[in-house]
């Protein structure tokens, strides 16, 4: 059996396994806590990479800042903590796909690697805008204990400090770069290959996040800076002008087709712009000719042709008829120009092609039905429905308060349109900090409209409230509970409106709360402790942990989907946990006979996972092998 590791993700490792099978003469050993470990020569990587050697002092072109190798390293380094599930937090724990995680999203993004790694399609987040008054996550090396201001009060519930991003500290815009660029990279490795990060911005920051972008998802995958149009009165406060707009940064995870964000146009645009109708539905006539000059017979021969039609305008594809008339795609000046397809996809669809005489002129046009039709969306975001006090009206509604619960809320319906760009039904939606859990919010309604199977996880810090605010006199003691009543709040409303049609949504979420590992200190390092200290302990587990924290950390070190179905069962009298239809057993009872093991074995499972000192006897730890053997080979057996 072999033992599971129970912490996050080795970045550094991977890193150093991917570079050395390109690169295996950069490959190298180290010594590092007196044990020798693999490590990468970096003066041999960089030759391997370059002409001329980049080093010392040469002047290049490059974006930084001070700390950026610590936050580098940050992101990479791998932690021992794990996923303490919460069900009376939650809803419809049992059957819900949904997550809200509590916790430090560096944490949270680190503990994801393995579960979903290249599993998150879409990712919307609203990060501090770092305006001087809003808070920074407190990260390793930004900040010591004794330089921080004693007595501020600013603590989240697990003891972490919150530290206030102040105009008069000297690393105003170096700490937000190192707080959000570890918390980027990390992202970027959790979407799929054509996965979307929308990053909403306002001018404090925004050209500092468009570098750091193209830094961490390269130039090429640079799609879009959206402008929102967020408050059309203004800010009066401001010292020149009143600004009314904030940003959409948009990357992709790999370079997308042209088209990828477009959306089904709308019932009254259809109505505007497609006029005609026959059998097949509305359909509006589309010139065939090319009507950009940049492309013409110079350049496009392929698509430079004649095109025979008759006197009613009908193609004709034998050209031997009598009565015809031949038709080239030349411009009234005549300039040479060319059509958009080429004689094979004429042929293909002819029947969606025919002339009209346009004073006096024949010109060729093409059908283009309203069905499926799609639009592109512009860079600038004018729908009132997108307006900032629609989002803090929306809440206000929800909580029934006339105060602001939680200040300055996105609208449900800007986030609703951006998943809709970006994702279709399964896909899952990933939003790390999550605040009031409008994207939650937004997951729901978008599910509820098109039958979607969308998923949503939610990331937040549970920052806690002021005690003079309209959310701590409203039973809120800090954001988390905020979000998690919205999304409850939310789903009711959403149900209700849409009656029989959601009687399948998914409306519940699974809470998990980030704590130190469910392991102690003995198992990561047994070396270090003596036998007769180690006869003390009862197991090497901490005693405040229950069977289901274990079950939690071991599908994050398994890498199986924390929205996986979860059913507990009796076997031979001990607890069973089955995860997703089988694929892991999991059992960690004491005194686990040969019996039990033998029918968990006959199940099958591709995991199977108990508790190292849960097994009864040494009899049956020598034949737990063979009991695999005989019954499921194939079963991967691991111990904890």
């Amino acid at each position: 059996m072999d033992k599971l590791k129970m912490h996050s993700r080795d970045n550094i490792k991977e890193h150093i396994a991917q570079i050395a099978a390109l690169f295996p003469n950069a490959l190298t050993e180290t010594i590092k806590d007196g044990k020798v470990t693999q490590a990468i020569d970096f003066d041999i990587l960089k030759q391997e990479l370059s002409e001329v050697v980049v080093d010392g002092p040469a002047e290049r072109y490059q974006f930084t800042w001070p700390d950026k190798r610590k936050s580098i390293l940050l992101a990479n380094a791998p932690i021992a903590k794990t996923l303490r599930p919460s069900r009376e937090e939650s809803l419809d724990f049992d059957s819900t796909e949904n997550l809200y995680i509590e916790g430090d999203n560096l944490d949270a993004l680190k503990l994801l690697q393995e579960t979903y790694l290249g599993k998150v399609k879409m990712i919307y987040i609203d990060p501090p805008y770092n305006t001087g008054n809003d808070f920074v996550y407190e990260d390793d090396f930004s900040q010591s204990e004794d330089d921080y201001m004693p007595g501020s009060g600013q603590f989240d519930e697990s003891g972490g400090r919150l530290v206030p991003n102040l105009e008069s500290n000297g690393r105003f815009h170096t700490d937000w770069l190192n707080m959000i660029y570890p918390r980027l990279k990390l992202a970027k490795d959790l979407l799929t290959e054509d996965g979307v990060i929308f990053i909403s911005i306002d001018n404090s920051e925004v050209e500092n996040l468009f570098k750091l972008g193209n830094e961490v998802f390269g130039e090429d995958n640079f799609v879009a800076i959206i402008t929102l149009l967020c408050n059309p009165k203004g800010r009066s406060q401001d010292k020149y002008f009143a600004t009314n707009h904030e940003f959409i940064l948009v990357f992709s995870k790999t370079k997308l087709p042209k088209g990828s964000f477009s959306i089904l146009k709308k019932d009254d645009q259809i109505i505007d712009e497609y006029p005609e109708q026959d059998e097949n539905g509305k359909y509006r006539l589309l010139e065939l000719r090319n009507t950009h000059r940049e492309f013409g017979k110079f350049n496009r021969p392929n698509l430079f042709y004649p095109i025979f039609v008759n006197f009613v305008g009908e193609i004709q594809l034998n050209k031997d008829k009598e009565g015809l008339t031949k038709i080239f795609p030349i411009w009234e000046d005549g300039f040479e120009g060319c059509w958009t397809w080429d004689e094979n996809k004429l042929i293909k669809d002819v029947d969606l092609v025919c002339g009209k005489k346009i004073k006096g002129q024949w010109k060729i046009y093409r059908k283009s039905y309203a069905d499926g039709a799609d639009k592109m969306l512009k860079t600038i975001f004018l729908d009132k429905e997108f307006y900032t006090e629609k989002g803090q009206k929306e809440l206000n509604t929800f909580f029934e308060s006339k105060g602001k619960v939680f200040q300055s809320p996105k609208s449900s319906a800007l986030i609703k349109q951006l998943i809709s760009t970006s994702t279709s039904n399964n896909d899952i939606v990933l939003d790390f900090f999550s605040g009031s859990a409008t994207t939650a919010d937004a997951v729901m309604q978008l599910n509820s409209e098109d039958a979607g199977g969308r998923k949503f996880v939610m990331v937040q810090l549970p920052e806690v409230t002021d005690e003079q605010s309209e959310a701590y006199k409203a039973g809120f003691k800090n954001i988390c509970d905020i979000g998690k009543e919205r999304i409850r709040r939310a789903g009711k409303k959403i149900k209700s409106d849409a009656g029989l049609l959601a009687k399948n949504l998914d409306t519940g979420f699974r809470v998990l709360k980030i704590d130190s590992t469910n392991m102690r200190d003995v198992y990561y390092t047994p070396g270090e402790y003596q036998k007769d200290f180690l006869s003390s302990l009862a197991d090497n587990i901490k005693p405040d942990r229950s069977a289901e924290d274990l079950l939690f950390q071991v599908m994050l070190d398994l890498g199986i989907l924390l929205s996986a179905k979860i059913k507990e069962t009796r076997v031979g009298g001990k607890t069973v946990f089955d995860v997703a239809e089988g694929y892991l057993l999991a059992c960690f009872d004491s005194n686990v006979t040969s019996d039990v093991v033998t029918e968990i074995a006959k199940r099958k499972p591709y995991y199977a996972i108990f508790r190292d000192s849960g097994i009864a006897s040494d009899s049956v730890a020598t034949n737990f092998d063979q009991i695999f053997a005989t019954y499921s080979p194939t079963t991967v057996r691991k111990v904890l």
